[in-house]
């Protein structure tokens, strides 16, 4: 605007001026303009600057009347009336004889007027879509954000705008753009006619690949992970489905992917991606606290190309005050159907509840991990040691017996993401399964089946709340007990995400202050979070459960009680406090991970 130009001008011209006495600023108005105003009026932002001249001083007053006029004309003000009053303080003198300037107040009054409205709006689309996607021209109209009657905001006006174009362009339509847009205003009549004219453009479809950046790894990766087929529609959600699969892989660190808009190139445009690419070898460190387990040191080693062909060896040990955790994988690069094909082997030692758990697990698994779904097929070989951390021996009516006990499980397992944010979903479902079985004498000890579900909803309650039903279900099938199942195949209930209230894994078979694993288990979770903003939230909670050897012989166990959340840049960090109904008990409740 003219004024900025010409009070930056004076500005310079006046540096070396003597400063203006110090002054303040009160700004009366309609709420619709007060904050629009003490943000931006140039003679409340520069209130507390010392080296202001007098010169200064009375250009910002000469000029506000103007400054008023423009700023609340993008609130849709645009005859609004402005009186100042210009308080001025005499200077006073101190005890040592210096001068000690009072500060001049100046009165700013802003009597709005009537706020114009939306009168008309008119809607046109030329090109492809108003001749072959009658539906997209009818969806931005319907979904227009200033439909008549709304009150005229620039902010709002532009928003709408940019809106409409971008249900053009993000499917089908790359190189669609806005031809021409009016704000027709009637400040007499307080009115607005809105007219917009959109240029779809011509219809694109994607073409081949063309990636750029990778060079320790082969671009072939990249193409067996792509889910997009040639020929297909041109839709912004599939390109980031490429990108988020991309980077679900352990080779890449950043990766973009686009396509050229030229409207003279639409049919089979390339789609380009670029990659930034790990080095071949990380380590990586990590501390957490949870209540669970307690506090937990992590260390990670990767290499990305094991034998110069994009092989990767990973190695993990996590140090946990009740949990001891090691793992060895070697992975193959994915597939042309995205699979990947591993070997394994993991040693975990566990010490809760009276119980003194050592697993040793070894096998290969094929996963493919999809945007909604997850699916793996594995062939793992357990061998459990189980006995009581006090060394004395087990009660005869425990579902396990003492010593070590294997098996050798064909197992598949499926999960399904289906949620608005990955990371802090608050609509949507996220549900797993997994089963396998053992036949004894094929390295097994007794013959088994198991199965395990685990299902999470979200349901959003107005603007930020958000209601959380969890349910679990577990399942040991044998021929009588299952005394020589390994006991890592077997369950227990209770924690943080389990029963809360309630100690990690203390609900099950609990003989003389010991809790066995059983054979079967049930919990189901009901939460109510209420958010304050978007960064701080509080719960309350009910969670009931049980793990069992039968069902005639179940104890069901409830737990209640409130919470906080907090969604830190790390992810979330939960604090409750859980009522164990049945024991008569709280116990907190904190899951905190930090990596670096």
């Amino acid at each position: 605007m003219k004024w900025t130009r010409r009070f930056a001008t004076l500005l310079l011209s006046c540096a070396f001026g003597s400063a203006h006495a110090a002054y303040q600023v009160e700004v009366e108005a309609d709420a619709g303009l007060q904050k629009l105003l003490t943000t931006h009026l140039d003679l409340v932002r520069y209130q507390s600057r010392t080296d202001i001249n007098e010169e200064q001083f009375q250009f910002m007053l000469a000029t506000l009347s103007e400054q008023v006029r423009a700023l609340s004309s993008t609130a849709g003000y645009f005859s609004p009336v402005t009186s100042v009053n210009v308080i001025r303080a005499d200077n006073k003198h101190s005890d040592n004889g210096a001068n000690k300037t009072a500060l001049t107040k100046v009165m700013v009054h802003v009597e709005a007027g009537p706020q114009t409205k939306i009168a008309a709006v008119d809607i046109q689309v030329e090109g492809n879509a108003a001749q072959q996607d009658a539906a997209r021209v009818a969806q931005i109209q319907q979904q227009w954000g200033l439909p008549v009657g709304a009150p005229f905001e620039q902010e709002a006006w532009d928003k709408a705008k940019n809106q409409g174009l971008d249900t053009l362009q993000r499917h089908q339509y790359a190189a669609a753009r806005i031809a021409g847009s009016q704000a027709a205003i009637d400040p007499d009549q307080q009115e607005a006619d809105l007219s917009v004219h959109y240029d779809s453009g011509p219809a694109f479809t994607l073409g081949p690949l063309v990636v750029t950046g990778a060079r320790r790894y082969p671009v072939q990766i990249i193409e067996n992970v792509n889910p997009l087929r040639i020929g297909e529609d041109y839709d912004v959600n599939r390109l980031l489905t490429l990108q988020r699969q991309i980077q679900n892989t352990p080779y890449f660190s950043n990766v973009i992917v686009g396509i050229d808009n030229d409207p003279e190139h639409a049919e089979m445009a390339p789609v380009k991606v670029q990659v930034t690419e790990f080095q071949t070898q990380r380590v990586r460190f990590g501390i957490g606290y949870s209540t669970d387990t307690g506090a937990q040191v992590e260390t990670r080693y990767s290499h990305y190309n094991v034998f110069g062909s994009a092989w990767v060896f990973d190695s993990q040990l996590q140090i946990e005050q009740e949990r001891k955790y090691g793992l060895l994988s070697l992975s193959m690069p994915p597939d042309d159907k995205n699979f990947v094909n591993s070997v394994t082997a993991s040693l975990e030692h566990t010490t809760s509840e009276g119980i003194d758990l050592r697993s040793l697990q070894t096998g290969i698994k094929r996963t493919r991990n999809g945007e909604l779904y997850d699916t793996t097929y594995s062939l793992i070989y357990y061998r459990d040691a189980l006995e009581q951390a006090s060394g004395a021996a087990l009660p005869s009516n425990t579902v396990v017996t003492p010593g070590k006990h294997q098996a050798l499980v064909p197992g598949f397992a499926w999960a399904r993401r289906n949620v608005d944010d990955p990371i802090f979903p608050r609509s949507g479902n996220l549900f797993t399964v997994e089963t396998g079985f053992a036949v004894q004498g094929m390295i097994t000890d007794q013959t088994f089946s198991r199965a395990y579900l685990r299902f999470k909803q979200f349901f959003p309650v107005g603007q930020r709340d958000v209601i959380i039903f969890r349910s679990e279900l577990g399942a040991v099938f044998t021929n009588g007990s299952a005394s020589q199942v390994p006991a890592s195949l077997l369950f227990r209930a209770g924690g943080n995400e389990s029963v809360r209230g309630y100690g990690y894994d203390s609900i099950g078979n609990s003989q003389n202050g010991t809790v066995f694993p059983t054979k079967y288990l049930v919990t189901a979770s009901g939460e109510y979070q209420h958010w304050i903003n978007p960064s701080w939230g509080g719960a309350v909670f009910y969670d009931v459960g049980t793990a069992a050897d039968s069902w005639s012989n179940r104890s069901l166990y409830t737990g209640i009680g409130p919470g906080l959340r907090w969604r830190s840049p790390v992810g979330s960090l939960n604090f409750d406090i859980g009522y164990g109904v049945q024991r008569h008990q709280f116990r907190p409740h904190l899951s905190l991970g930090i990596a670096f």
